[in-house]
């Protein structure tokens, strides 16, 4: 069994207010969650531009997961109203304690 991960700093665009905030990112979690893996809002939850997504994954195949990963961050990539500043993907496996 492989779990994966993926953190995405990403900056909102034209964004006052934390319920602005929410009505962005709520249809990102959305769209990520079509692909079946878990996501959320993670990190940087007092600021108003700035969002911290997650996204994890459990698969039984290693390549499997990366990939699926790899699509998600192209979803987040790709979407007009935000900018993704970093992205950091990690795999644990059967050998990691």
């Amino acid at each position: 069994m492989y779990v994966g991960s993926l953190e995405c700093d990403v900056l909102l665009g034209d964004v006052r207010s934390l319920k602005q905030k929410r009505s962005a990112v709520r249809p990102l979690l959305a769209e990520l969650r079509r692909f079946e893996v878990a996501a959320a809002e993670a990190g940087h939850l007092d600021l108003h531009r700035r969002a911290l997504i997650g996204v994890s994954c459990v698969a039984a195949d290693a390549g499997h997961v990366r990939a699926l990963l790899e699509r998600c961050e192209r979803l987040v990539a790709a979407r007009p109203e935000l900018e993704l500043l970093s992205a950091r993907t990690r795999l644990f496996g059967p050998d990691d304690d």
